[in-house]
């Protein structure tokens, strides 16, 4: 849950990073925009989905209240009969793709609660009674987990052979609930690796890091112009302090390095509420 000061105006653009998918309740009086890749969307609607994102996104607010939940894969396969690749890297309005009286019930609440310690409550309670049974596919889901967040993961043949299913299979359950193929995952997660190790290290201890997981420092470039549009350098040199912000509260809150955030969620997590 984000929220800002009384009179707060923000017109500069802040920025996301690449992430799973997430629900957004905008409680903002304000209109909010972003832009996802070539896509722009200047007044996002109350309730909304975003896809699987395989780059940074932009956005511009004026302060207000904001409830995100993450979800996972596995959550995907409960809620969502649309693929996740059909839906990656846009944003569509909750109720084309949930039950129209779930998303009502869902803002309802949410708009008349104090918008803070109510919060937890109101989401447990609704999506505790709205989660479908277990899906068929969910083993395989948090094997592929397993494999697109581990450290090292290179060869993916091989994985596939590990957890018992053709590499087509892989790729195919990989787009249907992760929303792109094993090998763009295992891209992000390891620049995500990185790069959140930059951002929130005062020093220069995620040299470690990059020398851990690249080869070269070209190779790295590569990946951030990939995922984020620009160079480290540049991305770092715009407005992030409130990305900043929100990755170290979300590390004290979890009691978790951040750099695992958003790169290695729990395969058991259906819904993750932030």
């Amino acid at each position: 849950m984000l929220d800002s000061e009384e009179g707060f105006a923000h017109t500069d653009e802040s920025w996301m990073l690449p992430s799973w998918a997430m629900i957004w309740i905008i409680l903002a009086e304000a209109p909010i925009s972003v832009s996802v890749g070539n896509r722009r969307y200047p007044k996002l609607s109350t309730a909304i989905l975003y896809g699987v994102t395989s780059r940074a996104m932009p956005v511009i607010s004026n302060g207000g209240v904001t409830i995100a939940i993450d979800i996972s894969p596995l959550g995907w396969a409960r809620f969502f009969r649309e693929s996740a690749e059909t839906l990656r890297d846009r944003i569509t309005p909750l109720e084309e793709v949930l039950p129209a009286e779930l998303v009502e019930e869902l803002v309802h609440r949410l708009y008349y609660s104090d918008r803070a310690l109510e919060v937890k409550g109101i989401l447990d309670d609704i999506f505790t009674r709205a989660l479908p049974p277990e899906h068929r596919d969910e083993p395989l889901i948090a094997d592929i987990m397993k494999i697109v967040t581990a450290k090292g993961t290179t060869d993916l043949r091989a994985a596939a052979t590990q957890i018992g299913i053709q590499p087509l299979k892989l790729r195919r359950l990989s787009q249907r609930y992760f929303g792109f193929p094993p090998k763009i995952l295992l891209m992000r997660a390891r620049f995500l690796r990185v790069f959140l190790e930059m951002m929130i290290s005062p020093d220069h201890a995620h040299e470690a890091v990059l020398t851990s997981v690249y080869f070269d420092r070209s190779h790295f470039l590569r990946d951030a112009k990939r995922f984020l549009g620009m160079t480290p350098r540049q991305f770092m040199d715009m407005n992030v302090e409130y990305l900043t912000a929100a990755l170290r509260a979300r590390r004290l809150v979890l009691g978790v390095p951040t750099p695992s955030l958003d790169v290695s969620p729990p395969a058991a997590d259906i819904l993750e509420t932030r």
